[in-house]
């Protein structure tokens, strides 16, 4: 017997290199307070089961939002998801990509039924209580009544948030629901295909700038950037 507390001892000792532990501090010192954020992001996915590949994905690129605000005076991200059976999730706002990114990682998709209204419903609540720059939705299909999710982005469009409604998959009847909310919102319509993944990235990159600085920072992000923002860029002025 050695005296040793057996849980103590079998736990592994693992240290952090200097350079971990400066490559922490730096991105601990690139992470602004909520405070000091200029724009504040919804970004809602539909977690059911289907979604799986494309929550994956997400995953992977959601850091760019924060990349690209950067510049612009900071981004603050709350998460948001359905699955299963009238299961709703939002997460606590974040400015870090690392901690949104840890939150994605932890949530496996499930069957259930779409809750767009809700998403809708949640996002206009916020954004009673403080500024939201804009929604984002990244959803596949609809199982719900059209017309009832048309009055929730109405009175989503009242508070002045626009929702990005990002479409992946031919679902007519959610291609027509979501352009449906994104013309009540003034917001834009698009598809995308998971195959392509770099036009999601293209495309929550330039969501993030328009929460962040509004039309002329996005206008000036498309011009420089071209592709998926350029032509968010065009659609949020209608042309």
């Amino acid at each position: 017997m050695t005296g040793e507390d057996p849980s103590v001892a079998k736990l592994p000792v693992e240290r952090s290199s200097s350079g971990d532990i400066d490559a922490f501090l730096t991105q601990a010192k690139r992470v602004p307070a909520l405070s000091q954020v200029k724009g504040r992001l919804i970004f809602a996915i539909d977690a059911t089961m289907s979604r799986q590949p494309t929550w994956d994905k997400a995953s992977e690129i959601q850091a760019g939002m924060f990349e690209v605000a950067q510049d612009i005076g900071g981004l603050a991200v709350q998460l948001v998801y359905f699955r299963g059976r009238g299961e709703f999730e939002a997460t606590a706002w974040t400015t870090s990509p690392l901690a949104l990114a840890a939150r994605m990682e932890g949530v496996t998709t499930r069957s259930g039924f779409t809750q767009l209204r809700r998403v809708l419903a949640h996002a206009a609540s916020e954004a009673r209580r403080t500024k939201v720059g804009a929604l984002v939705y990244v959803g596949d299909s609809l199982e719900e009544n059209p017309d009832v999710v048309a009055k929730a982005a109405g009175a989503l469009a009242l508070l002045g948030v626009p929702a990005f409604m990002f479409h992946e998959g031919d679902d007519p009847t959610a291609a027509a629901a979501f352009r449906e909310v994104a013309r009540l919102t003034k917001g834009v319509y698009a598809r995308f295909d998971l195959g392509a993944a770099a036009r999601l990235r293209d495309l929550l990159r330039a969501a993030a700038v328009y929460a962040t600085g509004g039309p002329a920072a996005l206008e000036d992000f498309g011009t420089k950037a071209g592709g998926e923002a350029l032509r968010l860029a065009r659609a949020m002025k209608g042309g």
